[in-house]
């Protein structure tokens, strides 16, 4: 294949690239060897984070959406637990695939301007990023988004250089699949727009036909958000576009450049700045123009949101694409620079693998008892990891003596986990918890009937409650806790689970599910808070 002027290899300079080459290869292989056993070991330990556990239960009632994401997330789970059983490997094996093929896709794209040594330099950029080198040990939508977006990129970089269908095809079905996993496709979107607007070569591209079939296969993925939404008066829509966001101007997310230091490892994120920053500088080269325009618009246009949008969650993850094509244009503009640049660079991720490997270190500790233990004195407990199989034996212990009693978690979160635990047979219901709303669970676990209206056609049979008593803090805590009475009638404490020196904590109750719900009184009057308020003025908060 013809390089491009600038970049290409020229037959005289192959000796001297083949040993670089084949280090770089070297060092790639182990990077991707070490991170591939430790996530799945991970994969088979940590019990799931709380959304993945949701997740999960999505996939036990396929459709073309729910009101968090789009469909592609639970199909994944659902194929791979037909095919492999219930376990936390099968519900996360296709998301280790797909997340171990991240770096291939990253040195496929610098192999075809820079030949063998761009490469497996850029493959070994990409594997060294903690959030990168991670991804695909737990069941999220971030790992298909990731992997779809990095596919419609290598169709882009191919249709730009060749004007062949295949290279659209490509992009489309990149496109397609990111609509299918999350609202966040739009992104993407964005970024390519920005390309065919802002530089001479995209402008080019309005007038090729290829480009309009691959929307048009991009906008097939569409189709199950259009499909759940209808059916679903925009309840999706409502969740991603309102509910989740303020849409005002908040001073706080102006630590956001901080946050993204941190979780790329500063010198590693200074070094991608920089390379997406001297791809702009070089964009009448190919393919600099569309890594400098696709990765700053990942980079500069979730800052921009981040100042106005959901300011609740954790957002670190959403630039991420946009640094993986910054590690494609590394190899590229590194060739030029001084040798002091080369050599930051490369420190910059050794201190990212050292990252990587920290992170790893604290996922193993929290897929373990004793681990999550010693993680017990520290501001950054793994709450999300820990607490769920000592409450689900809990409960399944309570319930062997109650067979006929519903099983009921006070959140969404904690019944998803509960079911995960004891099997998709085992139906549990949720309180309408604040917490289902601030995560836009509320809207279908409704259609579903497992919320309370759906509990209260059960009026008057005996119920098992679990409460999940350190997830929320302070007068939230109170107020919810304190309306449980109202919710259900309670009869009496059956059991108490306390881990990790009261971080985690639990209560089980004996109950009757009520026909309405009931008039909240005083939170001191409600057993449920009271017994929750004693044991944290005994464990700590």
């Amino acid at each position: 294949m013809r390089m491009p002027p600038g970049l290409a290899i020229s037959m005289g300079d192959r000796s001297s690239v083949a040993a670089p080459a084949r280090l770089w290869r070297g060092i790639f292989l182990t990077v991707f060897v070490a991170s591939c056993v430790a996530k799945l070991l991970i994969a088979c330990t940590l019990s799931p984070f709380g959304d993945e556990a949701f997740y999960w239960q999505e996939s036990l009632s396929p459709a073309w959406g729910y009101s968090d994401l789009p469909p592609l997330t639970a199909w994944l789970i659902a194929a791979s637990e037909a095919m492999f059983g219930h376990g936390l490997l099968p519900m996360r094996l296709p998301f280790l695939l797909l997340g171990a093929a991240l770096p291939w896709q990253v040195g496929a794209m610098a192999a075809r301007y820079g030949g063998e040594p761009a490469r497996w330099q850029a493959a070994t950029f990409a594997s060294l990023l903690p959030l990168a080198g991670s991804l695909g040990v737990m069941a999220l939508p971030d790992v298909p988004l990731t992997f779809a977006t990095l596919l419609a990129l290598q169709g882009l970089l191919m249709a730009l250089d060749t004007d062949r269908l295949r290279g659209w095809l490509l992009l489309g079905l990149g496109l397609a699949i990111a609509w299918m996993t999350h609202y966040r496709a739009a992104m993407p979107m964005l970024a390519g727009l920005a390309f065919l607007a802002l530089t001479p070569r995209g402008r080019l591209q309005w007038r090729r036909p290829g480009l309009w079939i691959a929307m048009g296969i991009a906008s097939l993925g569409l189709v199950p958000i259009i499909l759940y939404n209808l059916g679903a008066h925009g309840a999706g829509l409502a969740f991603q576009l309102v509910d989740r966001n303020p849409w005002r101007f908040h001073a706080d997310a102006l630590v956001q450049p901080l946050e993204q230091a941190v979780a790329c490892t500063p010198i590693a994120w200074v070094a991608m700045l920089w390379a997406i920053a001297r791809a702009w500088r070089r964009r009448t080269e190919t393919p600099l123009d569309a890594l400098a325009v696709v990765a700053g618009t990942f980079v500069v246009a979730y800052f921009v949101l981040g100042l106005f949008a959901d300011d609740l969650r954790f957002r670190a993850h959403w630039p991420l694409p946009g640094y993986l094509v910054a590690c494609v244009a590394l190899p590229l503009v590194l060739r030029e620079a001084r040798s002091a640049w080369r050599r930051t660079v490369h420190a910059g991720f050794v201190l990212a693998g050292l990252g990587l490997a920290a992170g790893f270190g604290y996922l193993g500790l929290a897929a373990s008892a004793h681990g999550a233990a010693v993680l017990a004195g520290v501001k950054a407990f793994p709450t999300n990891f820990t607490g769920w199989r000592e409450s689900a034996a809990a409960s399944r212990d309570a319930l062997a003596t109650r067979p006929g009693a519903i099983l009921v978690a006070d959140n969404f979160m904690l019944a998803a986990e509960l079911r995960f635990a004891l099997g998709a047979s085992r139906t549990v219901y949720s309180l309408d918890s604040p917490l289902n709303v601030k995560h836009g669970r509320a809207p279908q676990l409704a259609a579903w009937g497992l919320d309370e209206d759906g509990l209260a056609k059960h009026a008057g049979d005996a119920i098992l409650l679990v409460v999940d008593e350190s997830k929320l803090h302070d007068i939230e805590a109170r107020d919810w806790l304190g309306s449980t009475c109202a919710r259900v009638e309670i009869v009496a404490p059956v059991a108490r689970v306390q881990a990790f020196d009261g971080r985690r904590r639990f209560a089980l109750y004996e109950g009757r599910a009520r026909a309405t719900r009931g008039v909240p009184g005083n939170p001191d009057d409600c057993v449920v808070w009271m017994a929750a308020y004693r044991a944290s003025l005994a464990n700590g908060p």
